[in-house]
């Protein structure tokens, strides 16, 4: 299975999914189109889950994420419910930066829905 590495830029995060079972997604994701640029990731979680590493980490250091964004990651988020309801240990690290609440708040949310164990972690600015 093929590693994914994205580049980030102005408009989307920067992806780093290794098959070792650490999952990285950091910076802005407001991409033209959410469907199209998530895709891959679902997809490759779907791979990934039919031969999962014990333990999957995945860190989300987002600084911003429009609405079809939000979307996206929580299709990812329920791939890793999957994951983890079939015996896998799966763990969210969900970053935000102290001062801000509506990172804190969205990682909440995400955390009220999906029933994978979330650790929020707070970042200096």
């Amino acid at each position: 299975m093929k590693e994914i590495k994205i580049d980030g830029t102005a408009k989307t995060p920067s992806v780093h999914f290794i098959d070792d079972g650490q999952l990285h997604l950091k910076g802005r994701s407001i991409p033209e189109n959410s469907i199209e640029f998530y895709k891959p990731l679902v997809d490759w979680l779907d791979e990934y889950g039919n031969g999962p590493q014990a333990k999957t980490e995945v860190h989300v250091q987002l600084e911003y994420f429009n609405t079809s964004s939000s979307k996206c990651i929580l299709d990812l988020f329920k791939k890793l419910e999957s994951i983890s309801k079939q015996g896998h240990d799966v763990i969210i690290k969900w970053y935000y930066e102290e001062d801000d609440e509506d990172m804190l708040e969205a990682g909440e949310d995400y955390q009220s829905i999906i029933s994978v164990p979330f650790e929020m972690i707070e970042t200096e600015v």
